[in-house]
């Protein structure tokens, strides 16, 4: 790969395919760098080799948005995608001393450029991102079901089972529980069902509505959104027609200019 000086081709080099495929690599074999150090035997023999080949790692990353900042200047700020990418960068480039070395910690964050860099993986954030409307009133129905059920779960078994429904911050947190399946029949409600036989009234509908109900709300709310961002045209793709449609006008215009200067023969002309 040769690199360009002029602003416009080292612009159009650093966001080519072959270049984004290069950082792609680089940041999986980063992201293995960051899991294998967590291995302290390893780390005891192949330390050494190991930080000099995450240095690398980082000292590429940096290289690729100095260059974006220089070629995109302002407009790189104005682009979130960016923004994710130069903070996870600054994360990593803290010292490893002093109060903030626990920072240090957040490198792993690098893995998370694969969301950047991957269309299809952008195409997911931005489908979630764009349902947080919906997901929000989702959560405020969620938040109402569960702050009923935890004050009716407190009172009706709070005094025979104080750990699990004692306060209301007890009962959201074992209504929770029930909510995602794990142990909840065998660890909350046979019990509770040993003293009270009627409270499968109380927790089956609760089970249906939270669970069965609003969950997959949540996920029907994700996969609308997502077949609408599917339907819409790829600025990329766009960018390419465009740029087609002027190529062909540009040849047009060339071939009206030649027939303009050099006129076919009259064919009367004796």
């Amino acid at each position: 790969m040769s690199l360009p000086f002029s602003r416009k081709a080292l612009a159009k080099w650093i966001e080519s395919d072959r270049v984004q495929t290069v950082i792609i690599g680089v940041i999986i074999f980063n992201a293995i760098l960051l899991g294998v150090e967590t291995d302290a035997t390893i780390m005891a023999r192949w330390g050494p080799l190991l930080r000099t080949l995450d240095l690398c790692c980082l000292i590429i990353f940096v290289a690729e948005i100095l260059i974006k900042i220089s070629v995109h200047r302002l407009a790189f700020w104005r682009d979130g995608w960016n923004l994710f990418d130069f903070f996870v960068i600054a994360v990593a480039l803290v010292p490893n001393a002093g109060p903030w070395s626990v920072l240090r910690a957040l490198r792993v964050l690098r893995v998370l450029r694969l969301l950047t860099v991957v269309p299809s993986l952008r195409k997911v954030v931005a489908a979630f991102l764009h349902s947080i409307p919906g997901i929000a009133g989702v959560l405020a129905l969620m938040s109402i079901v569960f702050y009923t059920a935890a004050v009716l779960a407190t009172r009706l078994f709070g005094a025979d089972f104080p750990d699990w429904f004692g306060s209301i911050g007890k009962s959201l947190y074992s209504l929770f529980q029930i909510m995602t399946l794990e142990s909840w029949s065998m660890g909350i409600v046979r019990p509770v069902m040993e003293i009270h036989p009627w409270a499968w009234i109380f927790f089956v509908p609760f089970i249906v509505v939270a669970t069965f109900t609003i969950l997959n709300l949540f996920l029907g709310i994700i996969v609308s959104t997502m077949q609408e961002l599917a339907t819409l045209p790829d600025p990329k793709e766009q960018q390419r027609e465009l740029k087609e449609l002027l190529r062909r006008m540009d040849d047009d215009m060339k071939a009206l200019r030649i027939l303009v200067e050099n006129p076919p023969p009259n064919g009367n002309d004796e």
